[in-house]
């Protein structure tokens, strides 16, 4: 097992249910220096786990291991963390509870205070749903958190992603073999349905008019090769009620319904860290515009777009000229003094 698992007990969660004997699944890079003041929070996305985070972190990138201590916490609902794959009844599949964003953090929180004592954080950031984590932080915990890069991601789900995401739960949810949540065997055919409307999605018009799925990094001989290659591969490889879980968390963020907070845009105006949000020009998922609406109300925040044509895949650490516009942002950050 290439992870560590904390062991937090019973948890109250947002939505009133208790999730018994929670886990949360996690893994570090590099050393926690003597004053514990080198931390880094870096969350996972939808149905990825902490290894499909290490392409930003590494000797010389701005997530250097010899200099900082990351840590990757898996978000609950993606089978390593508590998820209705691997709860015990009676909340088990079907019937595992409701996660928000704010869940997810209370429980970071809690691992890097109790298990590592540690009391402020260099750096938060995160792709897609790990930048909606990234938001919260910076708003439940502005004494703990210095600097936000969110990449990729919003700090609420907008009315026309939730509409994507419909589709997407329709898709997996057609299949008969799903039963409502209680299937003897993976929906496979549900899941490969998902796959081929993610991929509508996950990359930009401009992508598939250039043919880019031809071309290095990715090197596929055809389209049809790309959706079942790449596209059908990365489902086929998740649980459906992990998958169906984690769609739910995504359509639900809401930085505004943070208790104590009335709305997303004082919500925004209550972030206190130095703040770079790094949306792709050509996602379909979180628009550059959406971005700018929030930029303008954190207090001092910085809007920096990736170019290119990869869309929302831009975050996902495959093509070498985005992950270097990422890693020089973050090393910017990181050299800036808060």
């Amino acid at each position: 097992m290439d992870y560590e698992v904390f062991e937090l007990g019973d948890v109250r969660l947002q939505g009133g249910a208790t999730l018994r004997a929670a886990k949360l699944a996690y893994q570090t890079y590099g050393e926690l220096n003597a004053d514990r003041s080198n931390a880094i929070v870096y969350p996972t996305w939808y149905s990825g786990q902490h290894y499909d985070n290490e392409w930003l972190i590494g000797e010389g990138m701005a997530l250097d291991p010899s200099r900082y201590f990351i840590i990757v916490p898996n978000m609950l609902g993606n089978g390593l963390s508590s998820s209705p794959s691997n709860t015990p009844a009676p909340h088990d599949r079907a019937r595992f509870p409701h996660v928000t964003m704010y869940d997810n953090v209370r429980l970071q929180h809690r691992l890097i205070t109790e298990r590592f004592g540690i009391e402020r954080l260099e750096l938060v950031t995160g792709w897609s749903m790990g930048a909606g984590q990234t938001y919260q932080w910076a708003l439940s915990y502005p004494e703990v958190v210095r600097r936000i890069l969110p990449f990729c991601g919003a700090a609420k789900t907008s009315v026309h992603n939730i509409v994507f995401l419909e589709g997407v739960k329709a898709a997996l949810t057609a299949d008969a073999q799903w039963r409502n949540g209680w299937y003897e065997s993976q929906p496979t055919t549900g899941l490969r349905a998902m796959a081929r409307v993610y991929a509508g999605w996950g990359f930009s018009q401009e992508f598939y008019r250039q043919r880019a799925y031809e071309s290095a990094p990715l090197d596929y001989g055809s389209l049809e090769d790309f959706l079942v290659g790449f596209w059908e591969a990365l489902f086929l490889k998740r649980d459906a009620n992990n998958l169906l879980a984690m769609l739910w968390t995504w359509q639900n963020a809401d930085l505004g319904a943070t208790p104590g907070w009335s709305g997303i845009e004082s919500a925004l105006a209550g972030i206190r860290a130095a703040s770079v949000i790094v949306p792709a020009q050509q996602d379909l998922y979180f628009p550059p515009e959406d971005n700018e609406w929030e930029v303008a109300r954190i207090p001092g925040a910085e809007l920096r777009v990736i170019p290119g044509a990869w869309g929302h895949f831009a975050g996902a650490g495959m093509n070498p000229v985005d992950t270097a516009f990422i890693d020089g942002a973050l090393r910017e950050l990181l050299a800036r003094e808060v």
